[in-house]
C-alpha cells in the first residue's frame, strides 16, 4: 500500500477527540486534582455573594430599626470572605498547575508520537505531502490541541458548575425576580450553537492558509541560492504576500465572527442585570424583597455572565481543537507503505548465494492524484531487469537520464517496493528482510549530498555512534576531503550552513563519501556522487576505493562519466528502463552500442584523440 495526500475533511468531528483518551488516562489523577480544586474555587465563588447578602441585610436592618448594629457580626462576615478569596486564589493557582501541566504534558507525548510517526513512514509519503504542511501541523494544530484540552476543558467544567449552582441558588431564593431576569437565556443559548457550527470551518480555512504560507516560507529559503542566481526574489516575495494576505483574511473572517458574537452575548447578559434591576427594585421599595438579597441576585448575575460568554469560549477551544485534532490523525492514520515483516526467526540461508539477485524486475511509479488520474496506468521505470552481482564485484551503471539508473538503486534498499520475488539479497527475498537490518548493509551516496547544520566532523561520523581518529582520518583521506581542510576556518569543527550551503557542490559530496566510507558496508552505492567534483579528485577517491575496497565491499556506480566506470568489473547500461547491454569496460568500448559513443563522446569533449580507450579499459 502506498500513502497518498493527506485528505482535507471539511467539517471538524467531536470524536476526534477519542483519540486522546489514552493520553488523559495516563493523567487521570492530575485532571482529577485540578478539577477538584476548580469545584473547590466555584463553591468559594457562590458562597461570597451569601456574605454579602447576610452583611447589607444586617446594615438594612439596623438602618430601619435604629439599633445599634454589632460590628462583631460585620467583622465576621468580613473574615468569612476574606477565607472565601484566600480559597478562590490557592484553587485557581492549583487548577491551573494541574490541569494546564497535564495538558503541556499531553501535548509534548502526542508531538513526539507524530515525530515518531512520521519516521517510521516512507519516502513516498513525503514525496506527496509538503514539509510547510506537515510542520503547520506539528506545531499549530497541536497547540489548539492543547488549548483545547486544557482551558478549553476548564471553562466547559467551571461554565457548567458555576451556571447550574447560581441558577439553583438564585431560584430558591427569589425566584420570582429570577425568572424574569434569566429571560434572554434560552436566545443566548442558541446563538452559542449557531456560533458552533462556523467557527470551527473558518478555523479550518485560517489552518489551511498557515500551512500554504509556511509551505512558501519553507519552499523559498530552502531554495534561496537558486532564487538569487536567477534575481527572483521580487516574485517569492509577491508570493509570500499572497499567502499572507489569505491567512490574514481567513484571520479577520474569524475575528469579525468573535467580534460580533461576544459583545452580543454580554449584551444579552447584561440585559438580565437591567430586568433584575426594574423587577427587584420595585419588590425592594414594595417591601417583599430585602436589599442584600438584592445585591447578591445582581453578583450572581455578573457571576453568570461568565459561564455564559464562556460557552461561546468553550465551543470555540473545542471546534478548534478538533479540527487540529482532524488534521493531525490524519497523519497518524498514514500507514508506511514500505514495512518490515513480521518476526519469523528466518535466517540467511546457509547454502551459497549471489550477494544481489534480481530476477526479471518490471517496476513503474504510481501516478500522483486522485481519482481517474490516479488511476492511470504509469509508465514503467523498469522492464524486465535481471541482474546477478556477487560479494566483492564492482559494477558500474550508465544511462540517459529517466532511464531507471536510480530506480534501480532504490529498488534494493526498499525505498521503493519493488514487486515480491524479483530482488534477492544474500539469497533471501527483499521483502523478508527487516529494513533496518536490510539498509544497515548498504551505504548510498546520492547524487544531491545532503547535509545537516553542524560540524564537518559530525556530518562525516553521522552514520555511527561513534568514531575513532583512525577511522576518520581515514574516510577523509578516502573521499579527499582533507585536501580543503585548510579552506575550513575551524578545522573539522567548522559549522556548515544549513543543507551544506557554505560549501560547494564538490565539499557536499565528498563530505557525504567520507561518511559513507565511515560506516564500512557490505554495500557501497554512489549514485552519480562524484559528479561535482573534477577528474583528478575522482580519480584519486576512486583509486583508494577500490584499491582499500575490492575484493571485499561490493561497489555499484552509478554515474554519466565513462572515466568513472572505467574501474568496474561489469557495466550495466540502462535505456528506457531496460538492460540494453552488459559487460566489461573493455568490451562495451569495442562495441558499437551507447557506451562506446559515449565514451567518444566525452573523450573529443575532453580534447583526446580516440582510440586511446585501451588506457581507461585496461
Amino acid at each position: 500500500m502506498r500513502e497518498s495526500p493527506l485528505k482535507k475533511t471539511g467539517k471538524p468531528s467531536l470524536r476526534e477527540f477519542k483519540t486522546l483518551l489514552p493520553y488523559i488516562a495516563q493523567y487521570r489523577y492530575r485532571y482529577a486534582l485540578g478539577f477538584l480544586c476548580l469545584l473547590v474555587v466555584d463553591t468559594a465563588q457562590v458562597i461570597i455573594p451569601q456574605f454579602m447578602r447576610q452583611a447589607v441585610n444586617l446594615l438594612s436592618a439596623a438602618g430601619e430599626s435604629g439599633e445599634a448594629l454589632e460590628l462583631r457580626q460585620i467583622f465576621l462576615l468580613c473574615g468569612g470572605m476574606v477565607a472565601m478569596m484566600t480559597l478562590v486564589s490557592l484553587g485557581r493557582f492549583s487548577w491551573r498547575y494541574f490541569i494546564h501541566g497535564s495538558s503541556r504534558g499531553i501535548e509534548a507525548a502526542m508531538r513526539k508520537k507524530l515525530f515518531d510517526h512520521l519516521m517510521e513512514l516512507s519516502w513516498d509519503f513525503y514525496q506527496q505531502n509538503k514539509i510547510g504542511d506537515l510542520m503547520s501541523r506539528a506545531t499549530y494544530d497541536l497547540n489548539a490541541v492543547r488549548g483545547a484540552i486544557g482551558l478549553g476543558f476548564v471553562a466547559l467544567v467551571d461554565g457548567t458548575v458555576m451556571a447550574a449552582a447560581i441558577l439553583i441558588i438564585i431560584l430558591a431564593q427569589e425566584s420570582g425576580t429570577a425568572l424574569w431576569a434569566v429571560l434572554p437565556l434560552p436566545l443566548i443559548t442558541a446563538l452559542i450553537l449557531l456560533f458552533g457550527r462556523t467557527v470551527g470551518k473558518r478555523f479550518r480555512r485560517a489552518q489551511e492558509t498557515y500551512s500554504a504560507m509556511s509551505d512558501t516560507v519553507q519552499e523559498t529559503f530552502a531554495g534561496i541560492r537558486v532564487i538569487k542566481s536567477f534575481v527572483k526574489e521580487w516574485w517569492f516575495i509577491k508570493k509570500f504576500a499572497d499567502t499572507n494576505d489569505d491567512y490574514r483574511e481567513a484571520n479577520m473572517a474569524l475575528v469579525k465572527l468573535y467580534g460580533f458574537f461576544f459583545p452580543l452575548i454580554t449584551f444579552l447578559s447584561e440585559f438580565t442585570v437591567l430586568v433584575a434591576l426594574l423587577t427587584g427594585g420595585i419588590r425592594v421599595v414594595e417591601g417583599s424583597m430585602r436589599p442584600g438579597d438584592l445585591v447578591a441576585l445582581f453578583h450572581y448575575l455578573h457571576m453568570l455572565i461568565w459561564p455564559l460568554v464562556g460557552a461561546g469560549f468553550v465551543v470555540n477551544m473545542i471546534q478548534r481543537g478538533a479540527a487540529a485534532l482532524g488534521r493531525v490523525n490524519e497523519i497518524m492514520a498514514a500507514v508506511p507503505s514500505i514495512r518490515s515483516p513480521e518476526r519469523s526467526g528466518e535466517s540467511v540461508p546457509v547454502s551459497p548465494a549471489p550477494l544481489i539477485e534480481i530476477k526479471n524486475l518490471s517496476y513503474a511509479y504510481p501516478r500522483l492524484g486522485s481519482g481517474e488520474e490516479a488511476e492511470a496506468p504509469a509508465a514503467g521505470a523498469l522492464e524486465d531487469i535481471s541482474l546477478t552481482i556477487e560479494k566483492g564485484t564492482v559494477l558500474g551503471i550508465l544511462g540517459r537520464t529517466g532511464s531507471g539508473k536510480s530506480t534501480l538503486i532504490k529498488t534494493l534498499t526498499r525505498m521503493i517496493d519493488p514487486p515480491r520475488e524479483r530482488v534477492f539479497i544474500k539469497g533471501r527475498e527483499l521483502g523478508r528482510w527487516d529494513l533496518q537490518e536490510l539498509r544497515g548493509l548498504f551505504g548510498v551516496v546520492p547524487q544531491d549530498s545532503f547535509l545537516f547544520s553542524d560540524t564537518i566532523r559530525n556530518n562525516i561520523i553521522y552514520g555511527l555512534d561513534s568514531a575513532g581518529d583512525e577511522d576518520f582520518y581515514q574516510a577523509a583521506g578516502l573521499s579527499a576531503i582533507d585536501r580543503d581542510l585548510d579552506a575550513f576556518a575551524q578545522g573539522w569543527d567548522t559549522l556548515i550552513g544549513e543543507r551544506g550551503l557554505t560549501l560547494s557542490g564538490g565539499q557536499k559530496q565528498r563530505i557525504a563519501l567520507a561518511r559513507a566510507f565511515l560506516t564500512k558496508p557490505e554495500i557501497l552505492i554512489l549514485d552519480d556522487s562524484l559528479s561535482s567534483v573534477d577528474t583528478e579528485t575522482e580519480r584519486r577517491v576512486l583509486s583508494g576505493l577500490l584499491e582499500g575496497a575490492r575484493g571485499k565491499t561490493t561497489i555499484l556506480i552509478v554515474s554519466h562519466r565513462v572515466s568513472t566506470l572505467a574501474r568496474a568489473d561489469k557495466v550495466a547500461v540502462l535505456e528506457e528502463g531496460r538492460i540494453a547491454e552488459y559487460g566489461s569496460p573493455g568490451e562495451l568500448a569495442s562495441g558499437n552500442g551507447f557506451y562506446a559513443r559515449t565514451a567518444a563522446l566525452q573523450r573529443l569533449g575532453e580534447g583526446r584523440i580516440p582510440g586511446t580507450e585501451a588506457e581507461e579499459h585496461g
